[in-house]
């Protein structure tokens, strides 16, 4: 395992949590807009056709020929805020978002989003 130099070169893997169950497919990167550093990853999680997307964070995140391990479980992951799989995420989950995995949340000085996603 080692770090990635582009997380997104790992978009369509699998993601595999702490234990190493799979817990889905890496979907999309988000970014902190202040610093620019990958915080967030989407997961697609459920049924192939449909499903839905969760939010891990990748602090800590580490990448291997075929998977994405992130440092949180499964049941974790799995019950973090989603979004549909052509949905977006609205500034309004953000605090919920950051709370979920007992991070702090601080919107920028003029109010703007914390996450961007590329």
């Amino acid at each position: 395992m080692f770090d990635a130099d582009d997380i997104r070169d790992w978009l369509g893997e699998h993601v595999v949590d702490d234990q190493g169950s799979k817990i889905g497919t890496l979907e999309g990167i988000y970014y902190d807009t202040a610093t620019d550093v990958p915080t967030f990853a989407t997961i697609k999680v459920g049924l192939p056709g449909g499903g839905r997307l969760v939010f891990v964070p990748l602090d800590g995140a580490r990448v291997a020929p075929k998977h994405v391990r992130v440092r949180t479980d499964k049941k974790t992951a799995k019950n973090a805020p989603a979004i549909d799989t052509d949905g977006e995420l609205d500034s309004a989950t953000e605090p919920a978002l950051f709370a979920h995995y007992g991070l702090d949340y601080q919107a920028g000085s003029s109010g703007e989003r914390r996450l961007g996603r590329r």
